[in-house]
Protein backbone atom coordinates (compact mmCIF):
# COMPACT_ATOMS: atom_id res chain seq x y z
CA UNK A 1 0.00 0.00 0.00
CA UNK A 2 1.60 3.00 -1.02
CA UNK A 3 0.06 6.96 -1.16
CA UNK A 4 0.77 8.82 -4.49
CA UNK A 5 0.23 12.09 -5.69
CA UNK A 6 -3.27 13.03 -6.93
CA UNK A 7 -3.73 12.88 -11.09
CA UNK A 8 -6.10 13.76 -13.86
CA UNK A 9 -6.03 9.61 -13.85
CA UNK A 10 -7.78 9.72 -10.59
CA UNK A 11 -9.96 12.36 -10.91
CA UNK A 12 -12.94 10.25 -11.47
CA UNK A 13 -12.12 7.78 -8.99
CA UNK A 14 -12.01 10.21 -6.19
CA UNK A 15 -15.46 11.73 -7.23
CA UNK A 16 -17.17 8.59 -7.82
CA UNK A 17 -16.04 7.31 -3.58
CA UNK A 18 -16.84 10.92 -2.45
CA UNK A 19 -20.43 10.44 -4.00
CA UNK A 20 -21.07 6.98 -3.10
CA UNK A 21 -23.91 6.50 -0.58
CA UNK A 22 -22.41 5.60 2.51
CA UNK A 23 -19.13 7.86 2.01
CA UNK A 24 -21.14 11.31 1.07
CA UNK A 25 -23.03 11.45 4.51
CA UNK A 26 -19.77 11.40 6.44
CA UNK A 27 -18.79 14.75 4.99
CA UNK A 28 -19.76 18.36 6.24
CA UNK A 29 -21.16 18.64 2.55
CA UNK A 30 -23.09 15.97 1.29
CA UNK A 31 -24.46 17.18 -2.41
CA UNK A 32 -23.97 14.90 -4.96
CA UNK A 33 -20.55 16.58 -6.85
CA UNK A 34 -21.17 17.16 -10.95
CA UNK A 35 -18.57 16.09 -13.10
CA UNK A 36 -17.56 19.70 -14.13
CA UNK A 37 -17.80 20.48 -10.46
CA UNK A 38 -15.12 18.41 -9.55
CA UNK A 39 -13.17 18.97 -12.38
CA UNK A 40 -13.34 22.66 -11.64
CA UNK A 41 -12.57 21.79 -8.20
CA UNK A 42 -9.57 19.46 -9.20
CA UNK A 43 -7.83 21.72 -11.62
CA UNK A 44 -7.81 24.13 -8.24
CA UNK A 45 -7.17 21.47 -5.84
CA UNK A 46 -5.52 18.61 -6.69
CA UNK A 47 -2.38 19.14 -5.61
CA UNK A 48 -3.52 19.12 -2.62
CA UNK A 49 -4.56 15.17 -2.54
CA UNK A 50 -3.02 12.25 -2.95
CA UNK A 51 -4.26 8.29 -3.49
CA UNK A 52 -3.75 5.09 -1.65
CA UNK A 53 -3.04 2.79 -4.08
CA UNK A 54 -2.53 -1.24 -3.53
CA UNK A 55 -1.82 -3.36 -6.33
CA UNK A 56 -2.67 -0.87 -8.77
CA UNK A 57 -6.15 -0.74 -6.93
CA UNK A 58 -7.65 2.62 -5.60
CA UNK A 59 -8.03 2.61 -2.05
CA UNK A 60 -9.13 5.93 -1.31
CA UNK A 61 -7.87 9.50 -0.96
CA UNK A 62 -6.51 11.95 1.22
CA UNK A 63 -5.87 15.50 1.35
CA UNK A 64 -4.88 18.45 3.09
CA UNK A 65 -6.48 22.49 2.61
CA UNK A 66 -6.21 24.84 4.93
CA UNK A 67 -4.83 22.26 7.15
CA UNK A 68 -7.85 20.39 7.36
CA UNK A 69 -7.84 16.84 6.46
CA UNK A 70 -10.02 15.50 4.17
CA UNK A 71 -9.92 10.95 3.90
CA UNK A 72 -12.26 8.59 1.88
CA UNK A 73 -11.70 5.07 2.08
CA UNK A 74 -13.39 2.71 -0.79
CA UNK A 75 -16.19 0.85 1.30
CA UNK A 76 -14.70 -2.51 -0.32
CA UNK A 77 -11.26 -2.14 2.02
CA UNK A 78 -12.60 -0.01 5.10
CA UNK A 79 -11.64 -1.67 8.71
CA UNK A 80 -8.28 -3.00 6.89
CA UNK A 81 -5.93 -0.47 8.01
CA UNK A 82 -6.44 1.98 4.81
CA UNK A 83 -7.83 5.06 6.28
CA UNK A 84 -4.93 4.95 9.55
CA UNK A 85 -2.37 4.36 6.66
CA UNK A 86 -3.56 7.73 4.85
CA UNK A 87 -4.24 9.71 8.17
CA UNK A 88 -0.71 8.59 8.96
CA UNK A 89 1.30 9.13 5.92
CA UNK A 90 -0.53 12.53 5.17
CA UNK A 91 0.34 13.40 8.98
CA UNK A 92 4.07 12.86 7.74
CA UNK A 93 3.69 15.38 4.95
CA UNK A 94 1.73 18.31 7.09
CA UNK A 95 2.22 18.07 10.72
CA UNK A 96 0.03 20.83 11.56
CA UNK A 97 -3.14 19.39 10.14
CA UNK A 98 -6.62 18.57 11.42
CA UNK A 99 -10.08 16.85 11.00
CA UNK A 100 -12.95 18.56 10.67
CA UNK A 101 -15.71 15.71 11.87
CA UNK A 102 -19.11 15.47 12.22
CA UNK A 103 -20.57 14.53 15.81
CA UNK A 104 -22.87 11.61 14.61
CA UNK A 105 -19.46 10.63 12.03
CA UNK A 106 -18.95 7.91 14.34
CA UNK A 107 -16.35 5.82 12.13
CA UNK A 108 -14.41 8.89 11.36
CA UNK A 109 -13.94 10.07 15.42
CA UNK A 110 -12.86 6.31 15.58
CA UNK A 111 -10.22 6.47 13.06
CA UNK A 112 -8.92 10.08 13.81
CA UNK A 113 -8.77 9.08 17.42
CA UNK A 114 -6.70 5.99 16.10
CA UNK A 115 -4.48 8.07 14.94
CA UNK A 116 -3.68 9.50 18.02
CA UNK A 117 -6.10 13.38 17.71
CA UNK A 118 -8.21 14.36 20.71
CA UNK A 119 -11.61 16.33 20.40
CA UNK A 120 -10.81 20.18 20.50
CA UNK A 121 -14.05 22.12 19.39
CA UNK A 122 -17.44 21.56 19.16
CA UNK A 123 -18.96 24.16 16.79
CA UNK A 124 -22.46 24.94 17.17
CA UNK A 125 -24.87 25.81 14.41
CA UNK A 126 -28.43 26.69 14.59
CA UNK A 127 -31.19 24.79 12.68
Amino acid sequence: MRLVRNSYVYWESIRNLRNMDGVRQGFIQQDLISREDHERYMIKNSHFFWVCIDKGEFLGYTGVIENDIRVATHPDHQHSGVGKFMINEIMKINQNAFAKVKLENKPSLKLFEACGFKKKYYIMEKQ
